[in-house]
């Protein structure tokens, strides 16, 4: 006997289809993919529509893992970096290489920040219709500009950590004690 079974693709962009491969992905570990699919259904989202908060979530959950990798490497290597430039000088052969490879972290890093800015500037924050989504999105800018505040030098962290304040500070409409955002030291 032959089954036969009737199969009609989906669009492999289509929002629809992306975000179980992105939980899928959460499941598996793979942020990197993870970040993908969810930057698409990110981008894909409309003027007048909003993500929902299991895909905001998931959103979040993806950037947080894939940059906090590339930061906790980033540290890691000024660390030794500081301890061989003071064992064998700033000019050896070992500094050098490791200056080479914290600047490839370092523009892994700005790609990844920039890359979410631009998403919750282009697509997300404008069409939020309720406060929790403000605040939620208005915490991501502030989170990222941070992040590259840590790495960067002279007129690039100062803006960095301007934007940073800008984005951590709410506007006037949103002061309200029930809009302000959570933080894992509130009282449950």
């Amino acid at each position: 006997m032959v089954c036969c079974f009737l199969f009609t693709p989906t669009d492999p962009t289509d929002p629809i289809s992306l975000f179980p491969r992105a939980r899928d992905d959460q499941n598996k570990r793979r942020y990197d993919e993870m970040m993908e699919y969810m930057s698409e259904v990110a981008s894909k989202t409309g003027a007048n529509e909003q993500l929902s908060v299991e895909e905001r979530n998931l959103l979040s959950v993806a950037y947080k893992n894939v940059i906090g990798a590339r930061r906790a490497s980033w540290r890691i290597m000024s660390s030794i970096e500081t301890k061989e430039e003071s064992k064998s000088g700033a000019n050896s052969e070992t500094c050098k290489l490791i200056r080479d490879y914290k600047a490839n972290v370092e523009e892994e890093l700005t790609t990844i920040c920039s890359r979410i800015l631009d998403l919750i500037k282009e697509h997300l924050e404008d069409g939020c219709a309720d406060g929790e989504s403000k605040v939620f999105y208005k915490k991501m800018k502030g989170d990222y500009w941070r992040y590259l505040a840590e790495f960067k030098g002279g007129t690039e962290r100062k803006e960095a950590a301007e934007q940073t304040l800008l984005a951590y500070k709410p506007p006037r409409r949103l002061r309200k004690p029930s809009w302000r955002a959570r933080t894992r030291f509130d009282s449950v």
